[in-house]
């Protein structure tokens, strides 16, 4: 980690939604989200707030030996948002505690807000990360 990962960094992403992120996407195998409304799901909203926080820190990482994983994340999904709109995330870091980092998540489709929350993400390094994920899937096959 850079001196420069610190509580105030700032980072905007915008998005295009396309019919591959709505809710029918998510889980190809439920029959019940087939028959949903085609709208932004609200999985892929989570992960497009991970994607905008990890932009914001990467530069401020020795990346890709250090990567950052999400740990916890508190969020409302408050409007729907049909494909073919852009979506923008405003994220700003508010916490650094070691290798703990704390995000203010907001999201608009340019109509309405459509999510907000925090996220908490860690710092890892990548290799002993991979490699306890190896560990345990070598366990689990037992």
């Amino acid at each position: 980690m850079q001196p420069s990962l610190v509580p105030g960094i700032e980072h905007s992403f915008t998005f295009r939604v396309s019919e591959s992120k709505t809710v029918a996407a998510l889980y190809p195998e439920s029959p019940e989200f087939q028959v949903m409304p085609e709208v932004f799901a609200t999985g892929f909203l989570v992960g497009f707030f991970e994607w905008a926080c990890i932009r914001a820190i990467n530069p401020h990482l020795d990346w890709p030996a250090e990567q950052s994983v999400g740990t916890h994340i508190n969020m409302s999904h408050m409007a729907a948002t049909p494909p073919g709109m852009d979506v923008t995330a405003r994220v700003r870091l508010t916490e650094v505690e070691g290798r703990r980092l704390v995000f203010e998540l907001e999201a608009s489709d340019g109509v309405d807000v459509i999510g907000k929350g925090t996220h908490e993400r860690f710092v890892i390094n990548a290799a002993k990360f991979v490699e306890r994920t190896k560990q345990k899937a070598a366990k689990a096959a037992q």
